[in-house]
Formats: C-alpha cells, sequence, structure tokens
C-alpha cells in the first residue's frame, strides 16, 4: 500500500504537484509540537498547502481523544481543496478504535474522506511478506508469529 501511495505522489511530482509523504504518527507528533508552541493555526494552514499529502500507516497505532481530534483538524483543512492519500490495514469499522474510540470524530473523518474518494482495497500477501516467501525466508524462525485462526483477518484498503 504504502508502495503505491509513493507512486502515485511521484507521478503527481513529475506532475509538477505539491507532495509531502508523512507518516500518521509524524503527523499528529507535529501537530502535538504545533500546539504546545502556539502556532496551531500555522501548522494547519502549512499541511493545506501540498496539492497531494501522502498519510501512511493509519490503525498502526490508537490515538487519544486529542490526537483524533487533531486528525479530524487536518482532513477537515484540506476537505474539498487538495488530495489525501491514506494507507491502512484496518476496513473503516475499525478506524473508530483508531480515533480513540471515539465514533463522532470517526464519523466525521470518514465523512470528509470518502466524499471525493476512490477507495482501493488490496488483498492478499503484503510485497514485503511475499518476497520473503519467494527467497525462502519466510519459512525460518523469524516470521513465526503464531497466528490465531479464530479471528478474521482485516482486509487491506486505501482511500486515494
Amino acid at each position: 500500500m504504502t508502495h503505491l501511495a509513493i507512486a502515485l505522489g511521484y507521478k503527481a511530482v513529475m506532475n509538477r504537484y505539491k507532495v509531502r509523504f508523512t507518516s500518521i504518527t509524524e503527523l499528529i507528533s507535529d501537530a502535538n509540537k504545533a500546539k504546545r508552541e502556539k502556532r496551531y493555526d500555522s501548522f494547519l494552514k502549512n499541511i493545506a498547502t501540498p496539492s497531494v499529502l501522502i498519510i501512511d500507516e493509519i490503525g498502526y497505532f490508537n490515538m487519544s481523544k486529542e490526537d483524533a481530534n487533531h486528525f479530524f483538524q487536518i482532513i477537515s483543512a484540506r476537505y474539498e481543496k487538495s488530495s489525501t492519500i491514506l494507507t491502512s490495514n484496518l476496513i473503516f469499522s475499525q478506524w473508530a478504535q483508531v480515533f480513540g474510540g471515539d465514533k463522532i470524530v470517526t464519523t466525521a473523518i470518514l465523512d470528509r474522506i470518502l466524499h471525493h474518494s476512490h477507495v482501493i482495497n488490496i488483498q492478499g500477501e503484503s510485497y514485503r511478506l511475499k518476497e520473503k516467501k519467494e527467497s525462502g525466508i519466510i519459512n525460518s524462525d523469524i516470521y513465526k508469529f503464531g497466528v490465531r485462526t479464530s479471528h478474521k483477518i482485516a482486509e487491506k484498503q486505501e482511500v486515494v
């Protein structure tokens, strides 16, 4: 998913669009720092500037309610003004747990994200894991996670 997002960003750069790539962790950290330093409005204005903003790895950590509100502000600042590419390994119904368990904020975020979006749902093994499997490394002990088969594996989704 990240690879596809980067490729889309590269294509945008080649067409002279301003692109910024960031992980969700870095983005929220920057938002919190801007809030502490009393330059939050400037941060939101700056994050709305690129024609394309790529936010990677949504769902790899759960946010506090304050962090979820920062993310909502970022999405709102960009809504209907510029393009945002998000990568996540979670289906949308699982996003509330990521955004501090706040279903209202999550609904507001998804409403803005999905309004003009193209969702690319990628199923199957990750590119990195596939490479390791083909090289024979996947059978080594470092890739044995003891996955429980009773849990449904989430489909990977990407919003473009």
